[in-house]
């Protein structure tokens, strides 16, 4: 697999619940994280002591972050108002040569700073809200 441009990992918000997808506006840096719990049910009988883990058991989740330029577009609008109705629409998360996660999403955080001589920012970050599917490239 040849090395892949940070760029390409897009973050996308389906933006009037109709499966139509834009990327977040002004993101330089995005951030996807799968989770898997561990359910340990080593005994006595285990072998040799070593840890036992039960297959298929646990809860999974995935956390989306990013941050970059605020730009006041219409999926910084779309964000602010899912963030503010505590709503959770689908995203999509396209990680090049991999493939594309989607699913409901809970926007956690929203922050936005800047200085007095730099660009307006903000950081993003939204927790799994359901189940998620994956459709590898």
């Amino acid at each position: 697999m040849a090395v892949q441009n940070g760029k390409d990992l897009l973050i996308k918000v389906d933006m009037i619940g109709d499966g139509s997808f834009e990327t977040l506006a002004g993101l330089r840096a995005q951030r996807l994280s799968l989770n898997a719990e561990q359910v340990d049910v080593t005994s006595l009988e285990s072998t040799g002591g070593w840890r036992e883990l039960l297959a298929g058991a646990g809860v999974k989740s995935a956390s989306i972050s990013g941050s970059g330029v605020f730009r006041d577009a219409a999926t910084d609008a779309r964000a602010r108002q899912i963030f503010f109705d505590a709503g959770m629409p689908d995203f999509q998360v396209i990680v090049p040569d991999f493939g594309t996660i989607e699913g409901p999403f809970q926007i956690t955080s929203i922050e936005y700073a800047g200085s007095h001589n730099g660009e307006a920012t903000y950081e993003i970050a939204m927790a799994s809200a359901g189940a998620l599917t994956f459709v590898a490239l």
